[in-house]
C-alpha cells in the first residue's frame, strides 16, 4: 500500500517502483494506491490472506486493522520511491500486526532517511484534533450568530438575549450543542491519533470533563487548552496500558473493552481530583484580585481585561473576566464590561483578517474558517478564533492577547461602557453600548494589532522551521507539491513567500519561441497530450536557466504563450513559495514545479529538457533533467488534474520512458512520446 499525504505524485511513483522491483525479483505483488483520486487496486480480503507480507509505504495514517496476523512493514513512502528492492527483502522478517497493537502510522515511520513524517506526532495529533473539531466551531457559531442577529434584543436585565419557545432559541440551542461538543472532539481526535481507537473514548469523556467545571467545583471549564491537556494525556496513557502483557485470552478484549474503561476512568478522576481543584482555585482568587483593581487606572484594567478575555477564548482565564466585568453591570458600573466587549471581537476578527492579508500562510480549509470567523466576531463570539490557536498555539495566543490588550485599554482610557453581558459590534448596533465611536475604533485598532502580530509571527516561526531542516532533500516533497495542485493553492499549508523576489527579465521570460499563438493554432493532427493541457507551445527541448529560480521564470513563460497566464510575476512567485516549503525535485532527474493559482486562467503544462541539469534539491541527489511545470487555477472543479499528475508520475518511473523523452530530438518528438500517457 502506498500513500503521500495528499496522494499525487509519490503515491504513485512509489507504487510503479515497488512493482517494478517485485517484477525484477519474480514475486507476484499486488499494490494498492491511495491517493486524491481514491483508493485503487484495493488489496480484499483473499489477497490479504494469501499474501507472504504487507509493505506500507506511507507518510499519513492508514487503517492497517485488516492486516492482523501477517508481517508488516511500515516505512515513508520515499523508502518505497528509492528502495524497493531493499523493503521487498526486509518484509520478509517484519514483525506481525495484531489488531490490538499500536498502529505503526500513529508513530514515527521506520525505514530510513528520507522516508520519515516531516512532522512529530504531538504536531500531527493535535492538527488532527483541529481537523475535526473546525466544522463545529464553524457550525455552532454561524447559528449562534444567526440566531442573535435575527432572533436577539437587548434586555438591561438578561443582557443580549432570544425570547424562550420561539423558533430562534431552537436554532442557538442547536448552535449551542455545536460548541459544546467541539471541545470534546478536539480532546477525542488529538487522543486518536496518538493511542488509535482505544484512545477515542478516553479523550472525548476527558475533554467533557475539562470542559464541565462544575465537575471540579469551577464556575468555568478549562476550555480548548484544557481538552489539548486532556488528548495527549488519554492518547499517551492508551499507549502505556498497551504495552502491559495480558493472558492470550485476554487480548481481544483489550482495545474494545479493558483499555477504554481504565484510560477514560484513570484520566477522569485525575483530572476532578488533581487538575480541577487547583484550577477552581486559582481562577477563585483570580477573580478576586481584579476586583481590588477596580480603582486603579482604567487603561491598565482593560489592557489586563482584554489580555485574559484574548488568553483562551471561551475558557477559565476569558469567562473569569467576564463574569466580573458583567457582574459590575449590576451596580452601575457599565465602564468594565466595556473593556471585556471591546476585547471580545477582537480574536476572531484579527485571525479572519489575518487569513485574507496573507493568504499564502494558511491551508483552504484555514482561510475558509476564517471568513466564518469574522463573521462570529462580528456578533462577540470569541470562540471562532479556538482553530487558529489551536493549531498554532506560540504565535495564534499571544497575537491574540496582544491585540485584546489594546482593545481593552482604548475601551478604558475612552470610558466605553456596556450595558448587556454580551460583546461584539453587534451589541454596539442593538444600542446597547456607551461610547459607540471609540467602541469601534477600539475594536479595530486591536483587530488589526492582532492580524499584524499573527501573520507575522507565523511567518517567522515558518522561517525558523525550515531553517533548522539543513538539508531540504531529507523531507519527502511531496506536501508542498500537494497543497500547491490538490488541496490550497497559494495558501495550502504554511510558509513565507518571496515578496521581493525580483522581476528582472520579465519581458523575456514572457516571449517565447514558438510566438504567441493559441491551441487553436496547433496541426490539426496533434496528438493530445495530457487532456490537451500540454500542446507543442509548451515545449522546451533545452532550457537555456542555469538555476532553479531561472528555470521556474523560463518555464512560466513558456506556459504564457498559451494566453492562459494573467500574471507571470505573480505564476512565479507561487511556484517559488512551493519550493521554499519543500522542493520538487522528485529524483530520477525530474522536478515538476507548480502552482495552483488565479495567476491562470485554465489548466496549462509545460516541459523542457535541460542538457546540464539543474540543481533542485532531489532526495537522490540527480540533478533536474526532465522538467514539468504544472499550473491550476483557484477555482479548477474536479479532479482531472489529480488524474494526470498520477499518470505522469507512474509513467515516469519507467527508465525506457525517460530515456525516449531525453532522446526526442524535436517538441513535435517530445509530444509524440508523452502522448503516451493514457
Amino acid at each position: 500500500m502506498t500513500a503521500c499525504p495528499t496522494g499525487i505524485a509519490h503515491t504513485y511513483m512509489a507504487a510503479e517502483k515497488l512493482s517494478q522491483a517485485a517484477e525484477r525479483l519474480g514475486i507476484d505483488m499486488k499494490v494498492e494506491t491511495q491517493g486524491s483520486i481514491g483508493a485503487e487496486n484495493v488489496l480484499d480480503d483473499n489477497d490479504v490472506r494469501t499474501a507472504d507480507g504487507i509493505i506500507v509505504a506511507a507518510d499519513k495514517d492508514v487503517d492497517l486493522s485488516r492486516f492482523a496476523g501477517k508481517r508488516v512493514l511500515t516505512v515513508g513512502v520515499a523508502e518505497g520511491v528509492h528502495h524497493p528492492e531493499r523493503l521487498i527483502e526486509q518484509v520478509q522478517s517484519a514483525p506481525v500486526h495484531t489488531s490490538a497493537g499500536p498502529s505503526p502510522t500513529s508513530g514515527t515511520v521506520s525505514g530510513g532517511s528520507g522516508g520519515g513524517k516531516e512532522r512529530s506526532l504531538p504536531y500531527k495529533a493535535l492538527m488532527n484534533g483541529v481537523s475535526y473539531m473546525i466544522p463545529f466551531v464553524v457550525v455552532g457559531g454561524l447559528l449562534i450568530a444567526i440566531s442573535l442577529s435575527l432572533g436577539g434584543h437587548t434586555d438591561p436585565s438578561g443582557g443580549l438575549v432570544i425570547p424562550k419557545d420561539s423558533f430562534w432559541m431552537d436554532v442557538n440551542n442547536i448552535g449551542v450543542i455545536g460548541f459544546t461538543l467541539m471541545v470534546p472532539i478536539l480532546s477525542g481526535y488529538i487522543a486518536y491519533a496518538i493511542g488509535d481507537r482505544p484512545a477515542l473514548v478516553p479523550g472525548m469523556i476527558g475533554g467533557w470533563i475539562a470542559n464541565t467545571g462544575a465537575l471540579y467545583d469551577s464556575k468555568s471549564g478549562a476550555g480548548f487548552i484544557g481538552a489539548i491537556v486532556t488528548g495527549f494525556l488519554a492518547g499517551y496513557l492508551v499507549l502505556w496500558i498497551r504495552k502491559a502483557k495480558v493472558p492470550k485470552f485476554a487480548q481481544p478484549i483489550m482495545p474494545i473493552i479493558v483499555i477504554p474503561i481504565v484510560a477514560t476512568t484513570a484520566l477522569g478522576l485525575f483530572f476532578v481530583y488533581v487538575i480541577g481543584k487547583p484550577i477552581s482555585w486559582v481562577f477563585e482568587h483570580l477573580t478576586s484580585w481584579l476586583s481590588g483593581m477596580t480603582g486603579t487606572s482604567a487603561v491598565l484594567l482593560g489592557a489586563i481585561l482584554g489580555l485574559m478575555i484574548a488568553f483562551d477564548m471561551g475558557g477559565p482565564v476569558n469567562k473569569t473576566a467576564f463574569l466580573f466585568g458583567s457582574g459590575l453591570i449590576a451596580t452601575g458600573n457599565q465602564t468594565v464590561m466595556g473593556m471585556c466587549a471591546a476585547a471580545i471581537p477582537v480574536m476572531p476578527l484579527g485571525q479572519g483578517v489575518a487569513t485574507l492579508i496573507r493568504k499564502r500562510l494558511y491551508t483552504e480549509q484555514e482561510r475558509e474558517t476564517g471568513l466564518a470567523s469574522l463573521f462570529m466576531g462580528c456578533f462577540g463570539i470569541s470562540e471562532g478564533a479556538i482553530p487558529f490557536a489551536a493549531a498554532r498555539p506560540a504565535q495564534v495566543i499571544p497575537a491574540n492577547m496582544l491585540g485584546g490588550a489594546v482593545a481593552g485599554a482604548v475601551a478604558g482610557l475612552a470610558g466605553v461602557g456596556d450595558a448587556v453581558p454580551h460583546g461584539g459590534p453587534i451589541v454596539a448596533v442593538l444600542g446597547a453600548v456607551g461610547g459607540v465611536p471609540m467602541f469601534f475604533v477600539a475594536v479595530v485598532v486591536g483587530t488589526a494589532v492582532t492580524a499584524l502580530t499573527t501573520v507575522t509571527l507565523i511567518d517567522i516561526s515558518e522561517r525558523r522551521r525550515r531553517g533548522e531542516v539543513p538539508n531540504p532533500s531529507a523531507r519527502t516533497p511531496e506536501p508542498a507539491l500537494a497543497g500547491a495542485v490538490a488541496a490550497g493553492g497559494t495558501g495550502a499549508g504554511p510558509g513565507p513567500g518571496l515578496a521581493g523576489s525580483s522581476k528582472g527579465g520579465d519581458s523575456a521570460a514572457v516571449s517565447a519561441p514558438h510566438g504567441s499563438g493559441t491551441a487553436a493554432t496547433a496541426v490539426a493532427d496533434e496528438p493530445e497530450v495530457l487532456s490537451g493541457y500540454l500542446t507543442e507551445e509548451t515545449v522546451r527541448v533545452r532550457l537555456a536557466a542555469e538555476d532553479k529560480e531561472s528555470a521556474i521564470r523560463e518555464m512560466a513563460g513558456l506556459l504564457a504563450a498559451t494566453g492562459k497566464v494573467r500574471d507571470v510575476d505573480e505564476l512565479v512567485r507561487t511556484a517559488l513559495r512551493r519550493e521554499e516549503q519543500g522542493t520538487t525535485g522528485l529524483g530520477e532527474e525530474i522536478a515538476i514545479p507548480h502552482a495552483k493559482t488565479d495567476a491562470v486562467s485554465a489548466p496549462v503544462v509545460g516541459f523542457a529538457r535541460s542538457d546540464e541539469g539543474i540543481e533542485w534539491g532531489a532526495p537522490d541527489g540527480t540533478r533536474a533533467r526532465l522538467v514539468f511545470m504544472i499550473s491550476v487555477p483557484e477555482a479548477a472543479a474536479g479532479d482531472e488534474h489529480l488524474r494526470i499528475l498520477a499518470l505522469l508520475s507512474r509513467k515516469l518511473m519507467d527508465p525506457a520512458f525517460r530515456e525516449r523523452l531525453t532522446d526526442a530530438a524535436d517538441e513535435r518528438a517530445v509530444l509524440g512520446v508523452l502522448a503516451e500517457i493514457e
